[in-house]
């Protein structure tokens, strides 16, 4: 496999790993080459199949019209603000609750049932009520109490995620926690550390690593689930495309705020995606995750 020099003895491939270098790099610019003919191929006869059909004309004027796309374009990207800032508080809400009820789930011992019971029983509720229902609920039977001043639409819609998507959440960190093997408990109580010092130190760190793919899917999930909070009033990117719809006669607004909602997940999607495959080429080669 290889060969060395007669005059300096340095190390050099052969003739034969030279060759399957070569052989190798072929193949990979002749599989590069049929993928991207084979996509040509697909994208024209998608084009021919719908630009070809009887009613391609009306459907362009209605839902792809460049001029109703640049005069709404302001309003709605102002109202993705809105669906961003949402984002942002209810993420911090969702890891910080799900870590809770996941903590609580683990507890062990007969003393601590009450807590488990609670943060199942939770879990169970929030994971079978659909989130158009909570934000319902939330949004307009909490205020109606009058527990609470009043406040914006957009509050009651996050607190509606948060609850939602911590329940999803505090599954995801449960599963990881106890796919952390005991002896790193045990091992860690030997040591001296009490049980809180033992999740935060020993035990989360591990689950956090071996459940990162899966929570970065939830947050890709709940960028897209910030939308809904339009039920409530909020004045958010989907709402602002129902406000300029209904000016211009035309659903143009609804495809900009959905490019802009795919524009918002790209980076994230690809992200999930490379740390998936990082992770997995890690545990291939035997390597601690």
């Amino acid at each position: 496999m290889s060969a060395a020099s007669p005059d300096d003895g340095a190390w050099r491939p052969s003739e034969l790993e030279l060759s399957r270098r070569a052989f190798r790099r072929r193949q990979t610019w002749r599989s590069v080459l049929v993928s991207v003919l084979s996509t040509l191929v697909f994208a024209g006869l998608l084009a021919w199949a719908v630009l070809g059909s009887p009613g391609w004309a009306r459907v362009a004027e209605t839902f792809f019209d460049p001029g109703v796309a640049l005069a709404s374009l302001p309003r709605i990207a102002e109202g993705l603000l809105l669906n961003l800032q949402v984002l942002v508080f209810a993420a911090i809400g969702v890891l910080l609750v799900a870590i809770t009820l996941a903590t609580l789930r683990t507890l062990r011992g007969p003393v601590f049932f009450p807590l488990r019971a609670i943060a199942a029983g939770y879990t169970d509720l929030f994971r079978g009520v659909p989130l158009l229902i909570v934000l319902y609920l939330v949004g307009y039977g909490v205020p109606a109490l009058e527990f609470f001043p009043r406040l914006p639409a957009a509050v009651w819609g996050t607190i509606a995620i948060i609850l939602v998507y911590s329940a999803y959440v505090a599954e995801v960190f449960r599963a990881g926690i106890e796919a952390v093997h005991p002896s790193q408990r045990l091992a860690a109580r030997s040591l001296g550390l009490s049980h809180a010092q033992t999740m935060r130190r020993v035990v989360l760190p591990q689950a956090i690593r071996k459940v990162t793919p899966a929570l970065m899917n939830d947050f890709v999930a709940m960028q897209k689930d910030v939308g809904l909070i339009s039920v409530l009033g909020a004045v958010d990117a989907v709402r602002a495309a129902q406000i300029e719809t209904a000016h211009y006669f035309n659903f143009t607004p609804y495809v900009v705020a959905g490019l802009l909602f795919v524009l918002l997940a790209l980076p994230m999607v690809r992200l999930t995606d490379w740390v998936t495959a990082r992770m997995r080429r890690r545990e291939q080669i035997g390597s601690i995750v």
